[in-house]
């Protein structure tokens, strides 16, 4: 290659706009030639970190919206207002126009392929190459360009079909008369095998350099090589689809189903698991929630499913996807379908719960009697992804509606005592029965219970049999046989693991004064407990933390009221932009305690574990059935079928698996469904309902639900939003500026737009 001035290679105008060059650090004048850049180790690392920098921060980019909101899975309530949504749902895409575009256009990755292009022809020139490099380093940034370009171009052909195919850098002199549109499956074999050379690199063995696995926290931009498996598996999934496969294309089925399952395998080899991770009750749901507000940590110490994930934009659900009642909210946005709800299943059966519609408008739904669906109570029992990704009429807005104080009386046990022997260590006392009408005493109190809602004797305790006759008595007017029993009724469970007992003192308090200030508050409560463990020998107990707590647990948590005339109620009026239009708000990536003070909603995944057990799923029940085992494709993971695939995907959330014995169309079904609910919101289902070529069946037009108050009744009616018209076969294909296509077809001859655009 000639060591020409990047000015001047940046005048390549035939197929891509114009870029500045001011990130990699020239001077004013743009005059620094490749032998510059490239004989300094630092302008060398900044060209390759330019490569990196057009990965998109994928989220809600399209507007302030997320590409959800152009398929059936969202409708946004800015539907009323000038931009992409109202150019889009009112049919007014075209090739100078592109609503969905967002911040990732053709020339956007076309810029980033010349970048790649520029970096591998250099860094591979002794002549432009002359910076003292560490040779692992240097194979290391090779291995990600590739890849990244190989990303690139995966990006342009999901959007476009067919791309021209550049893999060096344009010179002065090119022909462009002479460029075309490659097919699509000319694009996937040149994706792959960027991704296969990457792969080819050998791992350096050194810790912080080298085409990678293994990265550190700090390395969050680093593309590793489960990045290029990733690449891989959804690349072929597409070119197998119905929208791209061609009669006599490599890319069948049966390809698709070896190369998803060595991109699954080689994950699972190298120590990529499904986030399981159960949160606290007062942080999520359950695991799939908490995933989507989890950032990623790279080095896979925690979140061992994230490939890799947006580098810098939180979603920020809460302002852009907010409800009325999340403080700092700015719009309602992406309002969660009708079609989407029905889509969720019933954790009891595992079945879906809506089956299709008996008429064109989707206001009939067509019910699985034998789901346990209840359409009075539409939102019970459902799959667990449900709560995680939508509120809906009478969610709970939060987890918590504040903090809970709690006083705490530590009580110690004491003699005297009766038939029992006691040791202690550090703050662990052990009880064990010697007789009959074994009991001991505790502390007192000396002075009144706190005031609270709440007053409970709680420790925590390990016990070798299950006790079902154990007492307190109360010990308000002297020793220990003069107290008042609460009765021998009490059960503690056997456990070997240290296990949280409570018991109520409301009785005890209203009935017998215990803890109570005597002769009208003016005598301290000196009260105590004797603990009447069980009537036998031969029970060891071992307690720690033995106390009272008094507590007022905090007010319920404001729901989400959906309902017309509720705080968050459905709108139709499109000049309002804060309330729902479909009855629904987005949940999924929201941490209900972000607000305008804290932002602390998730990031987006662009690949995870879990679309690659999907993408396998998909390709192996299409070439072989939803039951027969397809074999490792590496050491360390095991066979596994399309069925069993998924139901790993469904017991994350703990949904009963499907049953064997499902022909490949019923699996079909159920499939489509698993894919929706598991990847909503992720950037997935714009793409698949077009390659599958379903997309005049889901995206003519979304329903919501329009819910009455009836005294303590809902009344629940489905409602068709406007017709969008983005449904026909153009839109299975985005238009491409119509700036290149005219550039090119001045070259050429030929018009490079896509079908009737």
């Amino acid at each position: 290659m000639k060591t020409s001035i990047l000015r001047i290679v940046a005048l390549v105008i035939g197929l891509f706009s114009f870029e500045s060059c001011a990130d990699l650090d020239l001077p004013s004048d743009g005059r620094m030639t490749l032998k510059d850049m490239f004989s300094n180790y630092q302008r060398t690392r900044n060209y390759f970190n330019a490569c990196r920098s057009y990965l998109p921060q994928v989220g809600f980019t399209y507007n302030q919206t997320p590409l959800a909101s152009f398929s059936d899975e969202a409708h946004d309530a800015s539907d009323g207002v000038n931009g992409s949504v109202n150019d889009w749902y009112n049919n007014r895409a075209s090739s100078t126009n592109n609503p969905v575009a967002g911040d990732y256009s053709w020339a956007h990755y076309f810029q980033a392929i010349r970048k790649c292009n520029t970096f591998l022809a250099s860094i591979n020139d002794p002549t432009i190459a002359t910076a003292v490099i560490d040779e692992d380093e240097k194979n290391g940034w090779i291995g990600e360009v590739l890849v990244l370009r190989a990303y690139y171009y995966l990006q342009l052909i999901k959007r476009f079909g067919g791309v021209p195919l550049i893999s060096t850098p344009y010179e002065v002199t090119h022909d462009f008369s002479q460029d075309r549109r490659a097919t699509f499956e000319e694009c996937a074999d040149f994706i792959i095998a960027d991704c296969d050379a990457a792969l080819a690199i050998p791992e350096s063995g050194k810790p912080t350099v080298g085409f990678r696995w293994d990265i550190s926290d700090n390395e969050r931009e680093t593309i590793t090589r489960a990045f290029a498996y990733a690449v891989k598996s959804q690349t072929a999934l597409y070119a197998a689809s119905p929208l791209w496969y061609t009669s006599g294309s490599k890319y069948t089925w049966e390809k698709a189903t070896e190369i998803t399952k060595e991109a699954l395998d080689q994950c699972l080899a190298h120590g990529f698991r499904l986030f399981n991770t159960t949160p606290p009750a007062d942080i999520a749901q359950n695991a799939y929630a908490y995933y989507f507000i989890l950032r990623s940590d790279p080095s896979r110490s925690v979140d061992k499913e994230t490939i890799f994930e947006t580098t810098t934009a939180r979603t920020n659900v809460w302002k852009w996807a907010g409800t009325p009642i999340t403080q700092g909210a700015e719009k309602a946005g992406a309002g969660p379908s009708q079609e989407l709800v029905d889509a969720y299943g019933m954790q009891a059966t595992g079945e879906m719960p809506i089956l299709g519609y008996s008429d064109p408008q989707h206001l009939q739904p067509i019910i699985n009697t034998g789901s346990g669906y209840d359409p009075n109570h539409p939102y019970e029992g459902r799959d667990p992804r449900f709560y995680a990704s939508i509120y809906y009429n009478n969610s709970p807005r939060s987890l918590t509606s504040g903090n809970m104080e709690k006083d705490l009386i530590p009580l110690t046990f004491i003699d005297p005592k009766n038939n029992v022997s006691t040791a202690s260590s550090g703050d662990e006392f052990t009880i064990t029965t010697t007789g009959s009408d074994p009991w001991i005493t505790t502390t007192q109190l000396n002075e009144a219970l706190p005031a609270g809602e709440k007053r409970l004797i709680t420790f925590e305790y390990k016990s070798n049999k299950t006790i079902t006759d154990a007492e307190f008595f109360y010990c308000v007017a002297g020793g220990p046989q003069g107290g008042v029993s609460s009765g021998q009724n009490i059960v503690i469970e056997q456990a070997s693991e240290w296990k949280r007992f409570e018991f109520d003192l409301s009785s005890a308090i209203s009935n017998f004064g215990f803890g109570v200030n005597a002769n009208g508050g003016q005598e301290p409560a000196r009260h105590f407990l004797r603990f009447d463990p069980t009537g036998g020998d031969g029970y060891e107990l071992t307690v720690r933390n033995f106390r009272i707590e008094s507590f007022t647990p905090p007010p319920a948590a404001t729901p989400v009221e959906t309902f017309v005339g509720g705080n968050s109620a459905i709108s139709s009026n499109i000049t309002e932009t804060r309330f729902t239009r479909t009855g629904y708000y987005l949940r999924k990536f929201n941490n209900y305690r972000s607000n305008v003070n804290v932002d602390a909603d998730g990031l987006m995944k662009i690949f995870r574990l879990g679309e690659l057990y999907l993408n396998f799923a998909e390709a192996a029940y299409q070439s072989v059935g939803p039951d027969v085992a397809v074999e490792s494709k590496a050491s360390g993971a095991g066979a596994l079928s399309a069925r069993e695939a998924l139901n790993l995907i469904r017991a994350r959330v703990n949904m009963p698996a499907l049953p064997a014995g499902l022909t490949p169309a019923e699996f079909g079904v159920r499939y489509r469904n698993e894919r929706q609910v598991e990847l909503a919101f992720e950037e997935h289902r714009f793409f698949d309902v077009r390659r599958w070529k379903i997309l005049n069946e889901t995206d003519k037009f979304v329903t919501g639900m329009r819910i009455v108050k009836d005294g303590d009744n809902f009344i629940y009616n489905r409602i068709k939003l406007q017709d969008r018209n983005t449904h026909t076969d153009k839109y299975l294909l985005q238009p491409i500026s119509q700036s290149e296509v005219s550039k090119m077809a001045s070259y050429t001859g030929v018009n490079w737009q896509n079908p009737g655009w």
